[in-house]
């Protein structure tokens, strides 16, 4: 019997550090184990929980939260050139990432370094340094939280964008990832270095011919720098989406400031960087109380010790409002508020 633990405090199971508590918590560590806690609590309200790397909790849980432990990862099919590698949704995503690059499998190292675990990446979509999940991932298995069946969705299915996918629309809520499959490279891996400050960060190394290793090596210099470890300093990695505007509305705007940085994302839109607009803004590096804005990298939220979600919530909205009333530009928060 799976052990239910009541009035639990969540303070270890989200990077913000914040403190809350669950109603009820459970562990599980099996799709059995999962299946069977579903229908056991048929009636209950779920809530469930996996790496809690890109929520804020603003206020007690008052649910059943069903922390997803799944663990394990095998090759479930390869040819010469590729791998097929499945990976259970509890693995800690960058300890997943390193072992690809262990075997010299290529595709996720870009990807080093973002918080969390695997099960939720294809919900956000995650990305960085010009890769996301989308472009490797093949499919992924999910249990439908009403019904205990299994359904497997392909790539296709998840109606993947910008920080999106069928699992934070359609089917919110309807689901639990339970493991997903990537496609990665054997030999002839893409090496993509175009994107952030990845060549400068190999050139200072004297590397003119990357390896997939020398890739994450540098994406994780790079991170370290601009990015608080969540175990020294409480935080989600970035708290906003980098807004996506028309060209023709960004160009009036970039008029008025012609330093803004951008990138072109399509023939019809572009993308401006949010951290750019709220060092601009002034915020980079402002302490409110225990809630305040890295030093380092504008679009990281901190809790200095003993900020509420609440305090940083009050920020996080004081920073959308005055990057509208500057540039006009509204920046929606990438990460889940509670």
């Amino acid at each position: 019997m799976t052990k239910i633990h009541t009035n639990f405090s969540l303070k270890n199971f989200n990077t913000f550090g914040i403190e809350a508590k669950a109603r009820q918590f459970v562990a599980v560590a099996s799709v059995a184990e999962l299946t069977s806690v579903l229908k056991q609590h048929q009636d209950d309200k779920k809530f469930i929980l996996g790496g809690g790397s890109n929520m804020l909790l603003t206020q007690d849980i008052d649910a059943l939260v069903i922390h997803i432990d799944l663990k394990g990862k095998k090759v479930i099919q390869e040819n010469e050139d590729y791998v097929w590698v499945e990976c259970q949704a509890g693995e800690n995503w960058h300890e997943f990432v390193l072992w690809t690059l262990a075997q010299n499998y290529g595709g996720l190292e870009n990807m080093s370094l973002i918080p969390g675990n695997v099960g939720t990446t294809p919900v956000q979509n995650i990305g960085a340094y010009g890769a996301e999940i989308k472009d490797t991932m093949t499919s992924c298995e999910a249990i439908k939280i009403d019904t205990f069946e299994t359904k497997t969705f392909s790539n296709a299915d998840c109606h993947f964008g910008y920080r999106e996918s069928i699992f934070k629309q359609d089917v919110k809520d309807q689901y639990i990832i339970t493991s997903v499959v990537f496609q990665l490279t054997k030999r002839n891996h893409k090496i993509n270095t175009a994107y952030g400050d990845i060549q400068s960060e190999l050139a200072k190394n004297g590397i003119e011919n990357p390896t997939i290793q020398d890739v994450s090596a540098a994406v994780i210099a790079i991170r370290k720098s601009k990015l608080p470890d969540p175990k020294e300093l409480g935080n989600s990695g970035s708290f906003f989406k980098n807004p996506i505007l028309l060209k023709s509305d960004f160009e009036k705007i970039h008029v008025q400031f012609p330093n803004m940085k951008y990138y072109d994302v399509s023939e019809t839109e572009v993308k401006v960087p949010a951290g750019w607009l709220i060092e601009q803004a002034g915020f980079k590096g402002k302490r409110f109380g225990d809630a305040g804005i890295h030093k380092n990298q504008a679009l990281v939220l901190v809790n200095y010790g003993n900020a509420t979600g609440q305090e940083i919530l009050a920020v996080s909205k004081d920073i959308q409002k005055t990057i509208y009333e500057k540039f006009g530009i509204q920046i929606e928060a990438e990460v889940n508020v509670i």
